[in-house]
This record gives C-alpha cells, sequence and structure tokens, in this order.
C-alpha cells in the first residue's frame, strides 16, 4: 500500500491548463511615415489587440518634412495603452517590447535635460538637395572614386567597389545632418561643449521610455544612415571626417535582438524590457521569413522598396541597389541589397488631394476622382489604357526603379495610369527570381502608406 503524502505532495498545487491572463504577452510597434501601429501578441504569435494613429507630417517650407517629436511620443505611448486595453491585458502582462521604426529619420537633443533642438528630420526632406548636389560633383569625390576603382581593380575589395559607386542621396542622414550642424547655432554650440546626442527615431524613443539611461541603436537602423560601414560593421571614420560629425555624437552600436534596458516605471506602471529595435524595411524581410541567400522582399508603402538577401557579405551593385544590414543577432549577420523608389503611397495621396483641389475648381474635369484609394483598383480596370499622357512618380528623385507612366486628364485611366506606374517595380522582382533567387516576400503590398 503506498504511503501517507510527503509534505512536498501535499503542498504541489494541481496540474491545470495555464491561465491565459497570467501568460506572457509581447508588444510589437511599428512607427511608420503614415501610421504609428501597435500589436499585442501572445505567446502562439496571435495578435490579441492592436491600436493606431495618423502620423502627422509637417512641412514647414517647400521640399522640407518633419515630425514633432513631443506629438510623436504623445501618440507612441497612447498606442502601447489602448493596445493593451483592447487585448483585455494589464501591464504587468507585458514581457517584452520591440520597436519598429521607419528609416534614417533623425533628431538632436541636450545629453543633459534630454531637451530636443528641433523637430524629426524626416528621411522624406530635401533641404539638403543642395548640399548633396555639390558633395557629389565635387572634386574630392570624384578623387574618391577614382583612387578607390584603382584599389579595386588590384585588390578585388568589395568595399573598395562600394566606395568608387558611393553617392550622397537625401535619403540618408549624412549630409541632412551636416545642415543641420551648418544652420542651427544651438546644435554647435551643444557639440562644442559635447552636449548633444543624435538619433534615428528609434534612439530616441529608447532614450525616452529609459528617461536618459539608454543610448543605442541596432545594425538595421545604422547601416540606412549613410554614416556606418556596413564592410567594417561600425561608424565610417571616413565619412564623418569628410563631414565634420563627431563620433562622440552618434550611438553605440547593438545587436538588433539585444536587452535594452527597462521602460521606466513612471510611464506604464511596471518596467517592460525593450528586446529589439529594427529598422522596417529590415523588420519586413525578416516577418517574411526571408532567411534564405537569394530570398527578395517587395514592400509597396509609402515607398517601394526592394531588398534580396544576399547572405552574411553585403554587396555592392552597379545597377543602384545599395548594401544594408538586415539584422544582427548574436553572431548571425545578415546583409541585404536594397533599391527603391520614394513615392508609392505618396502618389496616391497626391492624386487624392490633387482630385479635392481641382473638383473645387474644374468640376467637369474631376468630378470622378477618388475619395478614398480603395476605389482606385475599379477604376483601373475600367479601361485598357491611359490614353497616351505619361506619369512620373518621381516627387522627390528616381532610385533604383525607373518608371514612366501615363497620364490623362480623365479620372479613370489618370488613377490607371498612377497604378500602372507603381506595378512597374514588380518586374524587377520576377526578373530577380529568375536570376536565381529562392523565395519572395511580400510586405504591405497595398497603396496605402504603411
Amino acid at each position: 500500500m503506498p504511503g501517507p503524502p510527503t509534505v512536498a505532495e501535499q503542498t504541489r498545487p494541481e496540474q491545470s491548463a495555464p491561465d491565459p491572463r497570467r501568460a506572457g504577452f509581447v508588444l510589437g510597434l511599428d512607427v511608420g511615415s503614415s501610421v504609428i501601429r501597435c500589436h499585442v501578441y501572445d505567446r502562439a504569435a496571435r495578435i490579441r489587440g492592436s491600436s493606431a494613429q495618423k502620423v502627422k507630417s509637417l512641412y514647414p517650407q517647400a521640399g522640407w518634412v518633419e515630425i514633432d517629436p513631443d506629438i510623436l511620443w504623445l501618440q507612441f505611448v497612447a498606442v502601447i495603452k489602448e493596445s493593451v486595453k483592447a487585448a483585455g491585458l494589464e501591464m504587468n502582462q507585458i514581457v517584452g517590447l520591440g520597436i519598429s521604426t521607419q528609416r534614417a529619420t533623425f533628431i538632436t537633443w541636450d545629453k543633459k535635460t534630454g531637451k530636443h533642438f528641433h523637430n524629426f528630420i524626416s528621411w522624406q526632406d530635401l533641404r539638403a538637395i543642395e548640399l548633396v548636389k555639390s558633395w557629389n560633383s565635387s572634386l574630392l569625390m570624384k578623387l574618391i572614386h577614382s583612387s578607390c576603382r584603382v584599389l579595386h581593380f588590384f585588390t578585388r575589395s568589395k568595399r573598395f567597389l562600394a566606395a568608387s559607386l558611393f553617392t550622397f542621396t537625401t535619403q540618408h542622414v549624412s549630409l541632412r545632418l551636416a545642415w543641420i550642424l551648418q544652420n542651427l547655432a544651438e546644435v554647435r554650440k551643444a557639440i562644442e561643449e559635447e552636449n548633444c546626442c543624435f538619433g534615428t527615431i528609434d534612439t530616441w524613443l529608447l532614450h525616452k521610455l529609459t528617461k536618459g539611461s539608454e543610448f543605442a541603436t541596432d545594425f538595421s537602423n545604422a547601416s540606412t544612415t549613410g554614416l556606418f560601414d556596413p564592410y567594417e560593421m561600425c561608424w565610417s571614420k571616413l565619412i564623418t571626417s569628410l563631414l565634420s560629425i563627431p563620433l562622440f555624437l552618434l550611438p553605440p552600436v547593438k545587436d538588433t535582438s539585444h536587452n535594452f534596458g527597462s521602460v521606466d516605471e513612471e510611464i506604464f506602471g511596471v518596467p517592460i524590457p525593450v528586446v529589439a529595435l529594427v529598422a522596417d524595411q529590415q523588420s519586413a524581410m525578416f516577418g517574411e521569413c526571408c532567411f534564405q541567400t537569394g530570398d527578395v522582399k517587395l514592400t509597396m508603402g509609402t515607398g517601394t522598396f526592394l531588398d534580396i538577401n544576399t547572405g552574411n557579405n553585403p554587396q555592392q551593385s552597379v545597377g543602384g541597389f545599395y548594401p544594408l544590414i538586415g539584422w544582427k543577432i548574436g553572431q548571425e549577420v545578415v546583409c541585404l541589397a536594397e533599391g527603391n523608389a520614394a513615392d508609392t503611397g505618396t502618389a496616391i495621396q497626391w492624386a487624392q488631394q490633387l482630385g479635392f483641389c481641382c473638383c473645387c475648381l474644374f468640376v467637369f474635369v474631376f468630378a470622378d476622382l477618388f475619395t478614398d484609394a480603395a476605389e482606385t483598383e475599379k477604376m483601373a480596370r475600367s479601361l485598357e489604357d491611359s490614353e497616351g499622357v505619361y506619369f512620373v512618380p518621381s516627387f522627390s528623385g528616381l532610385q533604383v526603379f525607373v518608371a514612366t507612366c501615363r497620364l490623362s486628364l480623365v479620372a479613370a485611366s489618370w488613377d490607371y495610369a498612377l497604378l500602372w506606374c507603381m506595378s512597374f517595380a514588380l518586374p524587377w522582382l520576377l526578373l530577380l527570381r529568375s536570376m536565381g533567387s529562392r523565395r519572395a516576400g511580400f510586405s504591405s503590398c497595398s497603396t496605402q502608406a504603411q
């Protein structure tokens, strides 16, 4: 006969199904160019609650695009609270926070007080266009290109090939930051006193969440700034020296999956670990499971971004693709080659706004323009062509996809032209697949800016 139960057996709790309210949940938050969105995920990666708010861009001057950091912070906190509430959970059930952000949008702030010196300067901003033109046509850049071509010829080093093809663009942080240093005396003074911090949105949010105790970014975000050397996996001493940007201004670069500290208790009532920072296009690449060399992801959101997994080594292409770090997790480093066209969802939004404007002035011409982006598909399907007029979707310049699209004053054929020009990017994907890519992923494939 079995003996009496031991003390341990007497106090052992009965086995039962885990209480879903006590299980750990994680927050996934994306700060896009048009929308800030938060999802609450359970252990099976099911979405339990969500919240989203529109990101408002500011246009203080022609070509300038900014975001108010104070408003963005309030929205960031709000969507987290709203998504947790929508999931029927409490903050103490959240065990981790991962943040994906639009890339190359940056800010500078006072290291001691945390006060920002200016609004976020968006990746779409064109204020540095003259600096870009000046640098790209300068004798110094021509000397660098020719020297690196010679070095590449003798060494066959991919790093020298990349340097021989490198040009500045307005999408890079580099010359927009140089513009800030040249034009804002307050920032220059803070730098002289070593009291200035620079950060993309991820770095600034981490700083705010931890009440200034953490200052860092990850490899994916750093690699999109134009200040980072993906071959050496560090900030580029050459570029920062050329542009007189002090290295102390830039945050330490950490793994994409990393313990970035915890959210200060005063913000949500409990400390929540920040466990990942990642750039949005690289995040989409990971989310589409493009883990093998040759895998391709195409995102059509605010802009169109085509990314190719190039394995463990960065690859430079003469066709306009540029090398990026996809992510770094432990010893694993995944590199990407990316090409982009900046205007996709923005072209749809422009057409919609122009329609409203022209409807007021020329009702007989534009009366049938769409009021909702969802209407564009039906309108485009109603026609076979756009009647011979062309539209070029290049509000902020042409990148890798050079699409010329037909445009008409008839609303339906105008819409046809807009959608046709955006779909022009898709044959690039098919071409890459025919050249041996293993698989393709599609992310945010819509005409709405994501």
